[in-house]
């Protein structure tokens, strides 16, 4: 394949909280003139084949994926691994067992849910799940814009389900060294997703940089859709700094949720290395 122009290494279907099937997702990337996609699903790889299948048929050259959750430091943080193999067992299992609390997290979110006068929200919440097993707060922020609570997820985000507001429920997650090792076990890379959007200070930021290159990491998302311009730039410097491969990816979820659609990202810096650069 010719060096790809349009390459977007971050997105999600329904099978962890996306709305569209692994195929769809894979047809909206292609319309919007994707050339190289990853589906990187929170915690799971079952939509993987599908996705693949779809890619095949349309031409695409698809990039197997997962976005693993991770505990670092007392905040949620996110490990792309890109280049996975779907059917390695170890990343299998500490998959598994990474989603293994998400249904004892979700009952006691509606709970809290249930104590500000907003009842059954565990089973709206469900009504928006395609995988019952990764049952999330997006799916309960669904629930709370169906029943009016709130115009949209950005506004439940602002007052619900996040720290120190009603049905916030703290989990926790694989560790990094874990998370690491699962992807590079399965041939894959890995890659730190959307850095800004952690609350840490730059001491903690250089930390986290300096474990995640020990462990083998060697990416880092400069151009998102969970970035705003301002951290392009940022981040990209941030990349230079510490050598990262630099990657990029809308992190789509939905048509109507989403900030950036498939592919519409803006390209990476041009001095940066891409992650994808041996790749073709």
């Amino acid at each position: 394949m010719d060096s790809p122009q349009n390459v977007d290494l971050h997105c999600h279907s329904n099978v962890s909280d996306g709305m569209l099937a692994p195929a769809e997702l894979v047809a909206r990337a292609h319309r919007n003139g994707v050339d190289v996609l990853a589906l990187t699903d929170h915690d799971e790889i079952g939509g993987l084949l599908q996705a693949a299948d779809a890619a095949r048929g349309l031409g695409m050259h698809f990039v197997p994926g997962v976005e693993i959750s991770v505990t670092w430091a007392g905040e949620t943080i996110h490990i792309v691994g890109l280049r996975i193999d779907p059917h390695d067992a170890t990343l299998a299992e500490g998959l598994r067992d990474t989603r293994s609390g998400r249904e004892r997290r979700g009952r006691e979110m509606a709970e809290q849910l249930a104590a500000v006068g907003i009842p059954g929200a565990f089973e709206g919440a469900l009504r928006h799940v395609g995988n019952p097993q990764l049952i999330s707060r997006t799916h309960f922020a669904r629930f709370l814009v169906e029943q009016g609570v709130c115009r949209d997820v950005s506004e439940v985000f602002q007052n619900y389900l996040v720290e120190g507001k009603p049905g916030y429920v703290p989990m926790r997650w694989a560790t990094l060294p874990d998370a690491v090792r699962w992807i590079l076990g399965a041939g894959g890379v890995a890659v730190i997703a959307h850095p800004g959007r952690y609350h840490y200070t730059p001491l903690q930021f250089q930390a986290l940089y300096d474990e995640f290159l020990q462990l083998g990491g060697s990416g880092i998302e400069v151009v998102t859709g969970s970035h705003i311009p301002e951290q392009y730039r940022e981040y990209a410097e941030v990349a230079r700094h510490y050598g990262f491969l630099a990657s990029r990816g809308s992190d789509f979820h939905a048509p109507s949720e989403s900030r950036i659609d498939l592919g519409r990202l803006p390209q990476l810096p041009a001095h940066l290395t891409p992650i994808w650069r041996d790749w073709f």
